[in-house]
């Protein structure tokens, strides 16, 4: 929603934005701003004399246009006397509980401060398959990890439809509750500029929603949406995830959005699978491994597999690859992975 048609960015928009985002600081609201726009920005800066392949286009305009994005939302702000600062991120970044919480207290003493955090994925260097997705699911992993009550996704339709969104009967679905199966109604269409779709979008919604945090999915382009999700949701359209009543600690927040970071695999066998997904919390005991994967060590984060190979669950293992691999089926040990350290899929 930030780009125009010719893929230059559309300062119009972004005014609108920034002019919202002062409204909800004057009104004692905590935001954090999850942009993209960075190539948007930087396309028009510059003609090149060669032809650049996808990664140079991308580093290189990804280079120009962040300090020219930064300096317009510093511009912006200024006008309300609002300070602004930038934190440019990557997926690795994520992958350890240390640099995760580096991420976190930074952006606390911001909010402490009365600093605006316009966080952004550093393009220059995020380069490979462990890029986000796109930045709704960078915007997900920010409100799990700083206990957001509420992350918004704005994009430009109203919300997720029962149908097509150009289907003239299609209806945006209101709310969606955690028993809801809404898969069929979601089309996996990604706008010219963008990298996600609203699959994207949905999946990211509903673990952040899990965790008991709500999300809104909404039209960027409508006239002061922010503001009337504010002062007047229930006419205002849009989708709501309704949040999980029983959150989850912050160390599982971190680690539900890990899979990615995972060093390495458990194979488990039918019946830790069942005990795993059954109503009581238990933990994951060696006894019921088969087999391990990768090279990780304590503290690392691993993926859980049922003997279909389908990912059931991650955490955080409580031994070395190489001391599990050991100790696989033994009895009446420490578990491989705590139920404390433990999310299911």
């Amino acid at each position: 929603m930030l780009t125009r048609e010719d893929g230059k960015l559309d300062v119009t928009r972004m005014s609108a934005i920034a002019d919202q985002i002062a409204w909800l600081k004057q009104h004692d609201y905590e935001v954090i701003l999850v942009s993209s726009g960075a190539m948007a920005s930087g396309r028009g800066e510059m003609k090149v004399n060669r032809k650049l392949d996808s990664v140079e286009q991308r580093q290189l305009f990804s280079a120009l246009g962040q300090a020219k994005l930064i300096n317009l939302y510093y511009d912006l702000f200024r006008e309300y006397r609002l300070h602004v600062g930038q934190i440019l991120t990557m997926k690795e970044s994520f992958s350890t509980r240390g640099e995760y919480l580096n991420q976190r207290a930074c952006m606390t003493v911001m909010l402490e401060n009365g600093v605006i955090p316009i966080v952004n994925e550093n393009d220059t260097v995020s380069v490979t398959e462990l890029m986000f997705t796109d930045n709704d699911e960078l915007s997900g992993l920010i409100a799990s990890m700083m206990d957001a009550d509420t992350l918004v996704i704005l994009s430009n339709v109203d919300g997720i439809y029962n149908g097509s969104p150009s289907d003239p009967h299609s209806r945006v679905i209101p709310s969606v509750y955690h028993n809801r199966d809404i898969s069929d109604y979601i089309l996996d269409e990604k706008s010219d500029f963008g990298r996600g779709g609203m699959i994207t979008k949905c999946n990211i919604a509903r673990k952040v929603a899990d965790e008991g945090i709500k999300v809104i999915i909404a039209n960027g382009n409508t006239h002061n949406i922010l503001i009337d999700l504010v002062q007047h949701p229930l006419e205002t359209m849009h989708t709501e995830f309704v949040p999980n009543p029983n959150g989850v600690s912050n160390v599982k927040k971190w680690i539900a959005h890990s899979e990615s970071f995972a060093k390495g695999v458990i194979r488990i066998n039918k019946k830790a699978a069942d005990a795993l997904k059954g109503d009581k919390a238990v933990s994951l005991l060696l006894v019921g491994v088969t087999a391990i994967e990768g090279d990780f060590e304590e503290g690392d984060i691993v993926n859980i597999v049922d003997e279909n190979s389908n990912t059931i669950a991650v955490g955080r293992s409580g031994y070395s690859s190489a001391d599990a691999c050991k100790l696989i089926g033994e009895h009446d040990i420490k578990p491989l992975v705590h139920y404390d350290y433990l999310c299911l899929e």
